[in-house]
Formats: structure tokens, C-alpha cells, sequence
């Protein structure tokens, strides 16, 4: 019964996962058409990793609705490897993410110059490349490896804790720190930009570029803190009981954090996506028009299929996310 329930909202998380990246994804690719914006592939890099979060889990919610299930050990170190790869591929673009709006506020004047398409694209396979090693370093490695008589795939029954202490504290701690260094970077440096504006307003020489220039430093200082605060709480709780459950095996069931707070680091992967929606205005309004060219076929496909005597038969016009405009 236990293991339907966590099936079950594990099936749920993962289709919610989905749904909401390649909805973004589908916005996001509609933005870079329109816009040209290099920054934009980080952050559709970061929908593409979500979604793979998603689409590794339905693989588990399998295991759970067949219990009881013996898989061969080969079978669930792989399983496992995708779904870490998947997970650190997440991360790591939400890093790229804070270190693009942290460059753009350093070097507002150059940001166009440093990101160009090239660099984004070997930023972006390298990231692939790290998140492949960190999922797959047990497959290639036997000695991280260990035995398992677990009746489904999990970390700690395909996983030798050697391997768990290096994940964690070579992988989350120094992305945690490098956050928050951004953040607190990008605190500095608006800061900075203030005080610039306050002594030209006193001067009076303050004009119309130094407001929008504030308006940007928060929009990225927003941007950095809301990802350091969705992740922190997402992930760290998992990272920290699983450190503490490597160490002392006693300490702390593993069943609790597989069943409960790795569910709660799989949240991220469906927070990013809504909350980009939610505090991006550009990704707001391509949203909309999505959701209004979509109305707009429905409406023309109902009004074909529906013809009504006496009345005009004027069609709707055809509308894509190429040809809406602001």
C-alpha cells in the first residue's frame, strides 16, 4: 500500500515536471526566435534538464507499482546514474543561469560581446559533459559500487557511500557557495550603482539611464535570490540527512530520505519552471499569447466543424507563437 502511494505521487510529480518544463521550453524557444537573446539558452537548458528529471522518475514510479521487483544490479546502477545525471545536469544549469545574470550586471556594456553563441554552446556541452561523469562515475568505477538486496532501485542500495560523500560535498556544497557569492557579488555591485545614483541625483546630472540601470540590478538580484532560496530548500535537506545517513548508518532510516526529502529536492525541478513564468514579465506575456493562440484554434476548429444557417462562415485567422506580436 505504501509503495502504490508513493507510486502514485510519484507519477503525479514527474507528468506535473513535464508538463510545466515543455510548456516553458515552448514559450522559451518562441522568446530566442523573437528576441535573439543568447542568456535565453541557459535558461532553456535548464527547462530541458527539468524535464529529463521528470522523465527519469516515471521510470521509478515502474518499480514501485511492481513490488515486489528484483532488478539485476546493473540494471539499477544505470537506472540510478540517469536520474543523478539528470539531477546534477539541473543544477549545474541553474548555475549557468546565476552566473549569466551576474555577468550581465558586472559587464552590462561587454554582455553582448562575451555571450555569443559559440561560448553558450560550449558552456552548455561541457555542462552535459560533467552531469553525464557525476551520474555515470559508478557505472565506470565498480569500486562505487556495492551490492544490492533492496527489493526496488535507490541511492543507497546501488550506491557505495564513498561515492554519496564525494557527490555531496565536491558537487552541492560548492554550488551552494558559489550562490550565494553571486549573490552576495551582485548585492555589491548594486550597492555600488545606488550610491552612483544618489550622488548624481544630488549633483543634479541624474538623467533617464540610472533608473532603468537600478531596475535592472534588482531584476537580476531578484533573479539570484530567488533560485539560492528555492534551491537551498529544496535540495539541502536531502544533501545534509544523507550525509548524516552515510556517516552513521544507524542515525537515520534511508527510507525516509528516499521516500520524503529526495521528493522534496525533485520539487525544484517543478518550481524553476513556474517561477520563471511567474517573475519574468517577458516569459508572462509569450505565455499568454501562447495560451491566446491556442484559444484562437480551438475557436477556428469549432467554428469549421459547427456551421450554422443564416450565418457568416468568416474564419478565424491562423495564429503561431512566430507571428504574435507584444
Amino acid at each position: 500500500m505504501a509503495s502504490s502511494a508513493l507510486g502514485a505521487i510519484l507519477a503525479v510529480l514527474a507528468s506535473l515536471i513535464i508538463a510545466a518544463n515543455a510548456l516553458v521550453a515552448i514559450a522559451l524557444l518562441c522568446l530566442i526566435q523573437k528576441s535573439g537573446s543568447k542568456g535565453l539558452y541557459f535558461v532553456l537548458n535548464l527547462a530541458v534538464a527539468d524535464a529529463m528529471v521528470g522523465f527519469t522518475v516515471l521510470g521509478l514510479v515502474t518499480d514501485e507499482f511492481s513490488q515486489p521487483f528484483y532488478p539485476p544490479q546493473i540494471f539499477c546502477v544505470l537506472r540510478m546514474a540517469f536520474v543523478t545525471s539528470s539531477s546534477a545536469a539541473s543544477i549545474l544549469s541553474l548555475i549557468l543561469v546565476a552566473c549569466d545574470r551576474h555577468l550581465a550586471i558586472r559587464k552590462p556594456f561587454h554582455y553582448f560581446q562575451l555571450v555569443t553563441g559559440l561560448r553558450v554552446g560550449v558552456r552548455l556541452v561541457g555542462l552535459w559533459l560533467v552531469a553525464a561523469i557525476i551520474g555515470f562515475l559508478p557505472v565506470l568505477t565498480p569500486g562505487f559500487q556495492k551490492i544490492s538486496t533492496s527489493r526496488k532501485c535507490s541511492f543507497f542500495g546501488v550506491f557505495h557511500p564513498t561515492y554519496m560523500l564525494t557527490v555531496f560535498c565536491v558537487g552541492f556544497f560548492p554550488a551552494l557557495f558559489l550562490f550565494i557569492y553571486l549573490y552576495c557579488d551582485i548585492l555589491k555591485i548594486a550597492s555600488v550603482h545606488a550610491q552612483h545614483i544618489r550622488e548624481m541625483e544630488h549633483a543634479g546630472l541624474a538623467g533617464d539611464c540610472p533608473p532603468s540601470r537600478t531596475t535592472s540590478d534588482m531584476k537580476a538580484m531578484r533573479t539570484v535570490a530567488v533560485l539560492i532560496g528555492c534551491f537551498t530548500l529544496s535540495w539541502l535537506p536531502f544533501f545534509i540527512a544523507s550525509i548524516v545517513q552515510t556517516v552513521c548508518s544507524e542515525c537515520l532510516s534511508h527510507k525516509v530520505i528516499e521516500n520524503y526529502l529526495w521528493l522534496l529536492g525533485l520539487c525544484n525541478s517543478l518550481l524553476n519552471p513556474l517561477l520563471y513564468s511567474y517573475w519574468q514579465k517577458d516569459m508572462r506575456l509569450q505565455l499568454s499569447q501562447l495560451a491566446a493562440g491556442v484559444k484562437r484554434r480551438v475557436l477556428l476548429h469549432l467554428g469549421n466543424g459547427h456551421r450554422f444557417p443564416g450565418r457568416g462562415t468568416k474564419s478565424l485567422p491562423t495564429v503561431s507563437c512566430l507571428r504574435l506580436q507584444d
